[in-house]
């Protein structure tokens, strides 16, 4: 079993930690400090990979971001970047473990694994990969308040802290067409997608991506609690918006990549003890 995080003293480079040094102060600088790990054989990133995509599956069970067989998230393998693992079609995400997941090209093939792949994932993800070679990991359900909001046909609001993650960093995408079964329908979700961490597909729901699957699942639990915070708050009212230049400096402390790994650990802790068996 491969640790799900690493750790070090925080004095490091690395990308997001000097928002986490000004947070807690110079007093702490000689405290231990998680942050993402490195792998010394790709063997070893890979294992590492499929178990945070099992602990990601578990996670969106816990939160009931399961409907039916709908929901996928991918990972791009590190030996062959054109390729990743997905959850095999018709599987519990609440029982998913790391040997049950496939590996497949763009083209939709099964390359590893013993299941077949959901259509709607290879149609969506493929694309997103394709187009984006900066993401490591996609992640998209049919969660109740994404697919709440998603009817609205809007973005979201600066409204909260939180939200401000997600300030000019999604897309909308508001050509739905039925079931995405379409290559060309995914192309279009990709392009809408753009350059943002997520993107709220019109009358479907949510898609969030990130530089691992700790990042890109992060973001979609604290997308679907915004979506379900913004329509509480205007369903009582007209919520007040956070202004442009604040949520924009809200955005660079809490919406980089290193903050959305960070902000998960909590989660992959707790699924780590309660569902060990995620790791076989």
């Amino acid at each position: 079993m491969y640790p799900i995080t690493g750790g070090a003293a925080m004095t490091t480079t690395e990308p997001g930690v000097e928002q986490v040094e000004q947070a807690v102060g110079n007093a702490a600088q000689d405290l231990y400090f998680p942050l993402p790990p490195t792998f010394d054989t790709v063997e070893a990133e890979r294992r590492y990979r499929k178990e945070q995509l099992a602990a990601g599956f578990r996670i969106f069970g816990r939160f009931g971001f399961s409907e039916g067989v709908a929901g996928h998230i991918t990972v791009r393998d590190p030996e062959f970047p054109d390729t990743f693992w997905v959850n095999g079609f018709g599987q519990s995400f609440n029982q998913i473990k790391a040997s049950d997941l496939i590996r497949c090209d763009h083209d939709g093939n099964v390359l590893e694994g013993r299941f077949h792949v959901n259509r709607a994932a290879f149609v969506i993800h493929a694309e997103v990969h394709r187009a984006r070679p900066d993401v490591i990991a996609a992640a998209h359900s049919h969660s109740l308040y994404g697919k709440a909001f998603a009817a609205l046909g809007i973005p979201l609001d600066p409204i909260t802290q939180d939200a401000c993650a997600f300030f000019e960093d999604h897309g909308l995408y508001d050509g739905y067409g039925g079931v995405a079964g379409d290559v060309e329908e995914g192309k279009r979700i990709a392009a809408a997608l753009a350059g943002h961490k997520a993107a709220i597909l019109q009358n479907h729901g949510l898609i969030t991506t990130g530089e691992s699957v700790a990042e890109a699942v992060w973001w979609f639990v604290t997308m679907e609690r915004s979506c379900q915070a913004q329509l509480l708050a205007m369903a009582a009212g007209t919520p007040k918006l956070i202004d442009r230049e604040t949520a924009l400096m809200v955005r660079e402390q809490i919406g980089g990549h290193f903050a959305g790994w960070f902000q998960a650990r909590p989660l992959w802790d707790q699924i780590v003890v309660s569902d060990p068996d995620l790791f076989d």
